[in-house]
């Protein structure tokens, strides 16, 4: 047992181990009622939502999501951790060998979470009612030869990692100054509920 809790407090495990008694009082707390698994949803930043995204790890509330990653990294960790001991490296082998433990933690956890998150998704997909509004802000990417004010396609994908094709427009004025074509990127800003379309301008670096 003493050799377990060595393992807890040596790095890269250490990182971690402060991270998951933050997570498990959290849901205790839930537990008991004292909050909420949205606790973080409400107050997060646009550029938080966009990286779990992007590692593809929406669609389920931020604090489920972060839970999956500090538990896989932990986990992960302790067990690099734990071979290390038994190879019995020292000196900067330990910490070059820590650091590679910590890269393969941290990865494994992103993988691990993209997994477990998948089945979850449709338990919290029910309890929101999906909107037109909620593309608003999105990036699409151009799926037609040209896109003007009466005609366009864009591939979306939504926060649960999910993709959707939608009708864009582009206004005369965008158009002339940065027109879209096939392939590209743009953003959406609008939406037009009497013809069921989008208006985009296209984002910078196209």
């Amino acid at each position: 047992m003493g050799e377990f809790f060595a393992a807890t407090l040596t790095f890269p495990t250490a990182l971690f181990t402060f991270a998951l008694l933050v997570v498990i009082g959290f849901w205790l707390l839930v537990l008991v009622g004292g909050t909420e698994t949205e606790l973080l949803d409400g107050s997060e930043s646009g550029s938080d939502t966009g990286s779990l995204d992007a590692l593809g790890l929406g669609g389920v509330p931020v604090t489920v999501a972060v839970t999956g990653l500090v538990t896989l990294s932990w986990f992960s960790s302790l067990a690099g951790t734990v071979a290390i001991g038994a190879i019995g490296l020292s000196g900067i082998g330990v910490l070059l060998a820590g650091l590679v433990v910590l890269i393969v933690a941290a990865v494994t956890a992103v993988a691990g979470t993209r997994l477990a998150v998948i089945p979850l998704r449709r338990f919290f997909r029910a309890d929101t009612q999906p909107s037109r509004q909620d593309f608003i802000g999105r990036m699409c990417v151009v799926r037609t030869g040209h896109v003007d004010t009466e005609f366009g396609q864009a591939e979306l994908t939504s926060a649960d990692g999910s993709s959707a094709f939608i009708q864009i427009r582009q206004s005369t004025l965008h158009a002339a100054i940065a027109p879209l074509t096939h392939g590209d990127s743009a953003v959406v800003f609008e939406y037009d509920p009497a013809t069921d379309a989008f208006w985009v301008a296209a984002l910078e670096g196209n």
